[in-house]
């Protein structure tokens, strides 16, 4: 098969070519990707284009509905924000197949901040969702600029984990009693799980609403694993024909109704100053989540494609999506992992099937807005339901746990924190996690004394190596993290020890310093005043093996000349032969310099 009826990608040999090629773009031109891709755009990939589009809007209308209400807005809103968003990223987006639009994983953080300030007022919910979309693009948008496209990569998997399944637990939760048929008063997850049990053991349910949104979650997933066949919408639109045929409303069957008729339109949404911290804490709690997903499902497709995805191009596309969505009527959006592969496996091309599915959407507004008037909220209900039950991570846990239990606790932690605080007190529970955990891996590092090993070349780790020989007088101290305030007093603490409790008296320590690769003042201060204590007990400090970068930190704190150019060794063998052209030892041999 040709280039020409394929997707555009790049043969593996010239991927780094392509990448500097991506990089090279200056001026206006590199914030427009979607430009340069209609620049190179070939015919022969227009219907592939088109026939994707089409297939691509079955899911994004009852989808973009589903989450909208999720969401705590109308569902004509999911729809104006699908529109517009996948026009703003067509053009500033990198991902050539990537599906932004309303997600199943921000739902709980919009419903978050949107249900206690609009008060039930569904104009006032539009309005702060709006603002949330905002703010998120903002933040986006300013991040991507400032190029901190690696920030997301902070959070690590099981962290991300445990946030993921507190969502997905969140948003089934919030769609129980929709899916049941009554109403509940929202006081938090767990509260809601408890008023749900009670309805439903008092005899609240609307069987014959359960039974609509049971049968079409249970088409929904069993048709999630056959890419080829619209599962959502076969349901959904079974779901709505059943109650349209059957007359079901009579049974107090809740539906949709009529959407309004006509494309979304400029507004800046207008909220209280009541409402700007929380609103402003949501949005950023939304920047987080939906360029997280994002830059994972963009680098995923990359890969497929064999195509450079700038990570932060990607933050600048999601951005201006959530801007545009959020000044036309719309909410916070991010990329869809259950869109982009129908996308894919419809031949998707470019970008150009979001441009057709968005105006697809459009003309069924304008053209056919009470299509779907019978669609029962109950399916609605299950299109999210489902959704969340993908959200979460199982597997990977199950593994985590068997090779390091402490992040699996980790991630448990970070699941309940979400489920018990909400969605937004449990991003910045996750966060808070992310650093200590990053903390205490740097602040009680492994740290090991040194010897010579009978047929291992090099110096080794005399817990590993009990039997390695220890040079009389010389003590190698290694320290396995970059050294900075937390870790300082440890780091001496461990180095006097280590001095300590040699078998012989010490006259030279010597710190195997590679795998340090930082050093901050506090440290620095450290290392003078550990110079200080061995110089009064006639012990010389040296280091060997450090990175230059580190080396010219200590120049700039002044350790550097304190300790001496003499005391800087460029290997461990190289500092071992000075210790013993300076201080003999009976048997012990000077080795080849180029050699440890």
């Amino acid at each position: 098969m040709s280039d020409s009826d394929t997707s555009p990608s790049v043969p593996e040999a010239g991927r780094i070519a392509h990448r500097a090629k991506g990089n090279e773009q200056t001026g206006w031109v590199r914030w427009l990707p979607g430009l340069q891709t209609l620049r190179g755009y070939k015919a022969a990939w227009l219907q592939h284009d088109i026939v994707a589009g089409l297939v691509l809007t079955t899911m994004l209308v009852p989808v973009g509905i589903a989450y909208a209400v999720a969401s705590g807005v109308p569902g004509i809103y999911g729809l104006y924000a699908t529109i517009i968003p996948l026009l703003a990223y067509a053009l500033f987006g990198p991902s050539r197949i990537l599906v932004l639009g309303p997600d199943s994983s921000l739902a709980a953080v919009i419903l978050a901040v949107v249900l206690p300030l609009s008060g039930g007022d569904p104009q006032r919910a539009v309005a702060l969702a709006g603002m949330m979309a905002i703010v998120s693009g903002a933040v986006c948008i300013l991040a991507g600029v400032a190029r901190l496209g690696f920030v997301t990569e902070l959070l690590s998997k099981p962290i991300r984990y445990g946030y993921m399944n507190g969502i997905a637990l969140t948003v089934l939760i919030s769609q129980l009693p929709k899916f049941f048929g009554f109403s509940i008063q929202t006081d938090g997850p767990l509260r809601n799980l408890w008023a749900i049990a009670t309805a439903v053991m008092q005899g609240k349910t609307n069987w014959v609403t359960f039974a609509i949104g049971a049968a079409t979650l249970a088409v929904i997933l069993l048709l999630k694993d056959k890419k080829r066949v619209p599962g959502i919408l076969i349901a959904v639109a079974g779901a709505t024909v059943a109650v349209g045929v059957l007359g079901l409303t009579a049974h107090n069957v809740a539906v949709l109704g009529s959407l309004p008729q006509g494309l979304p339109a400029f507004a800046i949404p207008l909220i209280t100053f009541d409402d700007i911290v929380p609103v402003v804490l949501g949005g950023c709690a939304v920047a987080l989540v939906s360029f997280a997903d994002t830059s994972v499902l963009s680098r995923v497709y990359a890969a497929r494609t064999r195509t450079y995805v700038d990570p932060n191009q990607e933050m600048v596309g999601l951005g201006v999506a959530n801007l545009a969505a959020g000044l036309f009527q719309g909410f916070p959006i991010s990329s869809s992992s259950s869109r982009t592969p129908v996308a894919e496996a419809a031949g998707a091309r470019t970008q150009l099937t979001g441009v057709v599915g968005a105006l697809a959407v459009a003309i069924l507004l304008l053209v056919a807005p009470d299509l779907l008037q019978n669609l029962p909220t109950s399916a609605l209900a299950a299109v999210v339901i489902a959704s969340a039950i993908g959200l979460i991570e199982v597997a990977d846990l199950r593994r985590i746990y068997r090779i390091q239990r402490w992040e699996f606790w980790l991630s448990i932690v970070c699941t309940v924190g979400v489920a018990v605080l909400g969605a937004i007190q449990g991003i910045g529970l996750a966060i808070v996690i992310a650093v200590i955990e990053f903390l205490w891996d740097a602040w009680r590092p492994y740290s090991a004394v040194l010897g010579r090993a009978d047929g291992v070349q090099g110096y080794h780790d005399l817990k590993r190596y009990p039997h390695a020989r220890v040079m009389p007088g010389l003590v190698l101290f290694r320290w396995d993290a970059p050294l900075f305030f937390a870790n300082a007093e440890l780091f001496n603490d461990q180095a006097l020890n280590a001095v300590a409790t040699s078998p012989t008296p010490v006259k030279w320590l010597v710190v195997a310093a590679e795998p340090i690769t930082s050093v901050d003042v506090t440290s620095a201060d450290m290392l003078m005043e550990l110079d200080e204590t061995l110089r009064a007990a006639g012990i010389k400090l040296c280091v060997a093996e450090m990175k230059d970068p580190v080396k010219d930190k200590l120049k700039r704190f002044g350790v550097f000349e304190r300790l001496g150019e003499a005391a800087f060794f460029p290997t461990i063998g190289v500092a071992v032969n000075r210790y013993l052209k300076l201080h003999p030892v009976e048997g012990a041999k000077v080795q080849d310099e180029d050699r440890d």
